[in-house]
């Protein structure tokens, strides 16, 4: 029996205060003035939900917790849903490709 693809890639935008914190910044030394900070995750659950369970502080990253404002969908639903092994290749090239063109970036 075939697994069914249900995982998903997602991205949340991020206050810019997150930049205030050092471990934030340090991370993005090529980070843009302007351009969102954003945290890229993957999931088994619709990403709506997990980023409701991450504003609840229910297996939360403490970034999404504190400055989460909102899903950005335009960023990662070409993508869904996929298995969970490419979704766990995706979260790690979406994050890079968002470095790269200047995003502030978190991945748990």
């Amino acid at each position: 029996m075939a697994k069914r693809a249900h995982h998903h890639v997602y991205v949340v935008e991020l206050s810019s205060e997150v930049m205030l914190q050092p471990r934030f910044r340090k991370s993005n030394p090529d980070y843009i003035t302007g351009k969102p900070c954003v945290y890229v995750g993957m999931t088994g659950l619709n990403p709506d939900l997990r980023f409701d369970k991450h504003k609840a502080g229910i297996q939360a990253n403490r970034y999404v917790e504190k400055y989460g404002l909102r899903l950005l969908p335009s960023l990662y639903e070409v993508y869904n849903p996929m298995p969970y092994r490419a979704a766990c290749e995706m979260e790690v090239e979406l994050g890079i490709g968002l470095r790269e063109a200047g995003y502030g970036v978190w991945q748990a």
